[in-house]
């Protein structure tokens, strides 16, 4: 029999939740915009999209004063330890909101997306649900929130995916995506219940100081990470965990890929730095080995796996977002570099990374969109003299993929230093991982600049088209993503200085 709460406890616990939610103010106020789009495209019917497109986009603007509002509060943990606000939490919010946005720019220019028979509404209410979702992963501080936010991301993700209806390779995309989403939340719960077993904590701090008091049996320790490692994996698109990928890129809406590979995987990364960088023994500490396995050694094989399988196969495909899909892989490799130098330093190049892969990846999915819905076709070698046809968004590209292979004077190439620097800030022991970072960029400069050969230096075999031009808001978007990608590659400076304030939290763990 369970004993009923007290009204005092009742008071209590409700006094709790009230003082909570004044730091949580924006989650609310973008929960409430998703009930509005809902309401709203029942109202205004099916024929609505530009107009839901704009109350999304002021409704994501609107967030970001209640995200400034909340910066000169103190680092704190409420409702009951299980949600925080703190720096690096207030980073991602700004990070998946401009995220947001940007979805919706892309969204509002793809033909595909504007010919469904079926309203938007939708589409635009999960699109918001996967924001506060993504924010709820990277301020989540227990183990039973983060495995509820990952999951709202994933089922929004999962109706999205296969939002062309009449497309059967997007009905396979959002099946794919659901059968391996439904597998790694699978292992990423018994990875936390291995955690609570040997705790009885869900708490990531309280693991911790429990970890360090008591201690822990290394077996269970690594198959409880290796789980937890699978589960995050996936949202992050690291191998082995990437199966989903090419084949979820290539099928799904356009700006839903854009989406997917910007603001999931960045979530996926938030989620992984705060549970290894808090919960898990990091430093010297971490070494625990059984079988001369080590966490450090695992997060070493998964970054260069990813970085050497993600830019070797992508040499060899044809369709333009299958191509992305495969550098998305490599990607999370590079990023992993970061994590794994487990400092402060490698924290900063992480978030500066992540920001500059938001302008250069968006910015290259935008073009995507534009020349699809020029030539009808997403593959490479209808690229072929598109470079005259639409001058623009050809230089916009190249610019995009210049910094996605990581050359200055783009944002790409300050994101690559930085994490090469705190990677070999680190000791010679890291010195091989830089070398194939290094050496797997150099093989992403071949299959990148394929499409800037097609585009100016072959003549396209197509008969001539007539003439679609884009329209003024979309020559806008392209040229402002490729104005900023290029700037913050010469002023990087106050970037770069805000990730490090973002970061500290985690320098008074790793130190």
């Amino acid at each position: 029999m369970f004993a009923m709460p007290s009204g005092a406890e009742i008071q209590s616990i409700i006094s709790i939740l009230k003082s909570g939610a004044g730091y949580f103010v924006p989650e609310i106020y973008l929960s409430a915009l998703f009930m509005v789009l809902i309401i709203l495209d029942l109202v205004t019917g099916r024929k609505n999209g530009r107009f839901l497109a704009t109350v999304t986009i002021a409704g994501l603007l609107g967030s970001l004063y209640f995200i400034y509002k909340q910066q000169p509060m103190p680092d704190t943990e409420f409702f009951f330890g299980m949600y925080s606000l703190d720096r690096f939490g207030i980073f991602f919010k700004y990070f998946f909101v401009a995220s947001g946005i940007l979805a919706v720019l892309t969204t509002v220019i793809d033909d595909q997306l504007e010919k469904q028979e079926s309203g938007i509404g939708e589409y635009y209410a999960l699109l918001v649900a996967m924001v506060v979702g993504m924010m709820m992963m990277a301020s989540s501080t227990d183990m039973l929130m983060m495995f509820l936010a990952m999951e709202l991301v994933s089922l929004s993700a999962y109706v999205m995916t296969g939002y062309l209806k009449t497309e059967p390779r997007s009905s396979e995309a959002a099946l794919k995506y659901l059968v391996y989403g439904a597998a790694s939340s699978g292992m990423l719960l018994y990875g936390f219940s291995l955690i609570y077993g040997m705790t009885a904590e869900t708490n990531l701090t309280r693991i911790s100081m429990v970890l360090a008091a008591h201690g822990y049996d290394p077996l269970v320790m690594i198959l409880a990470v290796l789980l937890i490692l699978a589960g995050l994996g996936y949202k992050m698109g690291a191998v082995p965990f990437h199966f989903w990928s090419p084949d979820v890129y290539e099928g799904a809406p356009t700006p839903v890929t854009a989406y997917l590979s910007v603001g999931s995987k960045a979530a996926g990364f938030a989620m992984l730095m705060r549970f290894f960088f808090v919960a898990v023994p990091h430093g010297m500490d971490m070494y625990v080995s059984v079988l001369h396995i080590d966490w450090l050694t695992i997060l070493m094989l998964i970054s260069a796996a990813s970085m050497i399988y993600g830019n070797v196969v992508a040499i060899w495909q044809k369709n333009v977002k299958r191509l992305l899909a495969y550098s998305s892989i490599a990607h999370a490799g590079y990023l992993l570099l970061g994590i794994i130098t487990m400092d402060q330093l490698g924290t900063q190049s992480v978030l500066v990374y992540l920001a500059s892969y938001l302008l250069m990846n968006y910015g290259a999915f935008y073009v995507v969109i534009l020349i699809a819905n020029r030539t009808g076709s997403e593959n490479l070698d209808d690229y072929k003299g598109l470079g005259k046809k639409m001058p623009l968004a050809g230089a916009a590209l190249t610019v995009f993929l210049i910094s996605l292979v990581g050359l200055p004077p783009t944002f790409g190439f300050i994101g690559k230093l930085m994490i090469f620097s705190a990677l070999l800030a680190k000791g010679s022991l890291f010195m091989w991982l830089a070398l194939i970072g290094i050496l797997t960029s150099v093989i992403s400069l071949y299959y990148y600049m394929l499409i800037p050969l097609n585009m100016y230096l072959r003549e396209s075999e197509r008969p001539e088209e007539s003439v679609v031009e884009s329209g003024m808001g979309a020559k806008l978007v392209t040229a402002v993503l490729m104005i900023l990608t290029i700037y913050f590659g010469l002023f990087f400076q106050p970037i770069a200085n805000y990730a490090k304030y973002s970061s500290v939290l985690f320098g008074a763990f790793l130190n």
